[in-house]
């Protein structure tokens, strides 16, 4: 799939923002975590979402409608916030749209693969997992780490998953500096947007395929 379109269709802090009947495939993650670089990388485009240097920036839930077919979506980072109060309605924020949003088709969890999965990391996958969200794994600014230090982050993830007794999603490893998987990521989108199409029209609950 190539991307010929990518629009800013705007932030809002409530869900089901736009009417549009289309997939949203939505990223989450810890602030400062790459989300934004991640957008203008897969968007090909290099400002269409604002990235500072400043974690706790994105407060809002901001729409771009890519290829006028889907949207990706930026979600509030979680984990830093001077307040409690900004904590607090930056995480039901989230959630209301992750567990409450129409179109969400699948959810790209972020990670820094510079650090073995931190607590907050783990503390949003058990809640994903409990609640049979659809959601895939994608491990971050693989650029700024050697090859083998990556692998033994990833593979400490995925013996944390064994060891819970949860099943590994599809994962993916990313450099947005780089754009180092991107393609693997449009294309991973591309198959579910066939997916979501043809569950549609067989008005089927939507199940994710397998990479």
């Amino acid at each position: 799939m190539k991307i010929f379109s990518a629009k800013f269709k705007g932030s809002s802090k409530k869900i089901n923002m736009f009417t549009d009947d289309v997939p949203e495939y939505a990223f989450a993650g810890r602030s400062n975590v790459g989300k934004s670089s991640l957008i203008n990388c897969i968007s090909d485009r290099k400002k269409i979402a604002k990235v500072s240097s400043f974690p706790g920036r994105t407060q809002y839930i901001n729409h771009f409608l890519i290829n006028n077919k889907w949207y990706l979506i930026d979600l509030p980072g979680y984990g830093f916030f001077s307040e409690k109060k900004g904590k607090e309605k930056a995480q039901k924020l989230i959630s209301d749209y992750i567990f409450y949003s129409k179109n969400l088709v699948c959810l790209f969890l972020l990670i820094d693969c510079r650090f073995f999965i931190q607590k907050i990391d783990w503390d949003f996958i058990q809640k994903l997992n409990n609640t049979k969200k659809n959601f895939c794994i994608v491990f971050t600014k693989t650029d700024k780490l050697n090859h083998k230090s990556i692998e033994q982050n990833i593979s400490f993830c995925i013996q944390m998953f064994k060891n819970n007794g949860f099943t590994m999603p599809v994962w993916f490893k990313v450099s947005a500096k780089k754009r180092y998987g991107r393609k693997n990521i449009i294309q991973y989108v591309n198959k579910l947007n066939d997916f979501y199409v043809k569950n549609k029209s067989c008005k089927q609950k939507l199940i994710i395929p397998s990479s």
